[in-house]
């Protein structure tokens, strides 16, 4: 694994709008980073692949073990949402995509950091930006990324009637993610139409759009933990609207599954020991929020002392304590690795650094190759 210093190209904003990253700067700088990127050696792809194909399956045993032994609130789930979550795990809902997040210094194996499996951004860049870089900078490489591909077989394999696709206003990067995937559903005939979170209405009997007409199902990218503290919270409960991603994707879109995965295979080669308690990791652990994002409330603890950490609005929902993974420095920059999985299995990288070594929200994105 290597990091190189590049020059952009020089008209790179343009381009990247062009396939609709417009999100591509903020006051601190780029988030789109193509000042650098990482090149990686074949059996590296094939190992981050591997270890995304080997923790999914394993997220559904222990998503399963939560369900056999009514483990709810050790992943700070509301007691109303529970009948609808096993509504769903028994009509095995489709859920189209996820992204794991690894610490990976190719010298051992991939470490799970987090899988996020509910509402995971970074999508557009990893599936179609850097694509697009590659092809102007490195035609004769490869890149691991057939998200694009995989995304419209799996709409295709749903072969569902009318979708609405659905964000909150006023969030480019949501907005453009949703239009992405809204894209790849109609590549794959699915009929769409979009609304906003806030203009999702009830009419009675049903979820309803701007127009009146029934929302029989709907691609959100909203948090389902959000979703059930909305004033509509309390009609998730029926189940005239199918969802995606599902609501038991709930059991997997949260770090209180870590200890649980940890206590069911303890020792496996791609998992960190974590715990619902500090005390099994001595004086070194990283302290997580159950349901936090990008980083936020996040400590990391070194010799008994808080070394990094986030601010943020979670912690209410109580945490779970992970052992230190040691990511790679490159230059003073930290690289996580998230793998993208559509459709169950791994289709895709996309990996983002920061000179932190909290993974936060203007964390770069840096495009990927291999040879």
């Amino acid at each position: 694994m290597t990091r190189h210093s590049l020059k952009p190209r020089a008209d790179w904003p343009a381009k990247v709008e062009q396939v609709g990253l417009t999100y591509h700067s903020h006051a601190h700088g780029p988030y789109w980073d193509e000042s650098a990127c990482y090149e990686l050696a074949a059996d590296e792809v094939a190992a981050l692949e591997s270890a995304a194909n080997a923790l999914h399956p394993l997220c559904i045993e222990a998503a399963d073990a939560v369900i056999q032994h009514g483990w709810w609130d050790r992943l700070g789930i509301p007691a109303a949402a529970v009948p609808a979550i096993l509504q769903s795990w028994e009509r095995d809902d489709f859920s189209v995509y996820g992204r794991f997040d690894f610490a990976f210094d190719s010298k051992s194996p991939p470490k799970l950091l987090e899988y996020n499996a509910d509402t995971p951004t970074a999508l557009l860049e990893a599936a179609v930006v850097q694509w697009f870089w590659l092809q102007d900078t490195r035609p004769a490489s490869d890149q691991f990324n057939s998200i694009h591909e995989r995304l419209i077989a799996a709409w295709r394999r749903w072969g569902g009637k009318a979708l609405h696709f659905s964000a909150i206003k006023d969030h480019p990067e949501d907005e453009q993610t949703v239009l992405y995937l809204r894209d790849t559903a109609e590549q794959a005939g699915v009929a769409t139409q979009f609304v906003y979170v806030e203009d999702i209405g009830w009419n009675g009997t049903g979820f309803v759009d701007l127009a009146d007409a029934p929302i029989a199902q709907c691609f959100k990218l909203y948090p389902w933990e959000w979703l059930w503290h909305e004033e509509f919270g309390a009609h998730l409960t029926h189940d005239r609207t199918r969802f995606i991603e599902p609501m038991w994707k709930m059991l997997l879109s949260n770090k209180g599954l870590l200890p649980i995965l940890w206590e069911l295979f303890p020792g496996h080669p791609n998992l960190l020991p974590a715990y619902e308690a500090p005390e099994p990791l001595g004086q070194n652990f990283v302290k997580k929020p159950k349901l936090s994002r990008e980083g936020a409330n996040v400590s990391l603890v070194q010799a008994g002392r808080v070394a990094e950490e986030v601010g943020g609005d979670y912690g209410a929902e109580g945490y779970v304590y992970q052992a230190l993974a040691p990511l790679p420095e490159f230059a003073g920059n930290h690289p996580v690795f998230g793998v993208w999985v559509v459709d169950h299995a791994a289709a895709g990288l996309g990996i983002r650094e920061d000179t932190r070594r909290i993974t936060g929200n203007l964390s770069r994105f840096v495009p990927h190759y291999f040879n």
